[in-house]
C-alpha cells in the first residue's frame, strides 16, 4: 500500500498530519507539496492536509486522529 499526504511547506497542520500518518504507516506515505502542481493547488488548497489512496482514490481530510487514519487504512486495505 502506498499513500500520499498532500500538504505544503510551512503548514503546521500538515506537520501534525505527517506525524500521525507516519506513526500509523511508516515508510508507506509519500509527502506531496501541492505548490508543485497547479492541479493540486486547485483541488487541495482549501483542504490540506489530505491523506489520499491513489489505488482507490479515497481521501481522508483534516482534521484526523491516529484512530481515524487506522480506520481509513482498514477500509482501503479490504
Amino acid at each position: 500500500m502506498r499513500l500520499i499526504l498532500f500538504g505544503t511547506s510551512g503548514c503546521h497542520l500538515c506537520e501534525q498530519a505527517e506525524a500521525i500518518v507516519n506513526a500509523c504507516v511508516p515508510d508507506s506515505v509519500e509527502y506531496v507539496d501541492i505548490a508543485e502542481q497547479e492541479q493540486w493547488q486547485e483541488r487541495y488548497a482549501e483542504r490540506i492536509p489530505v491523506l489520499y489512496d491513489p489505488e482507490t482514490q479515497q481521501e481522508l481530510g483534516w482534521p484526523f486522529s491516529q484512530a481515524e487514519v487506522d480506520d481509513f487504512i482498514g477500509r482501503i486495505a479490504r
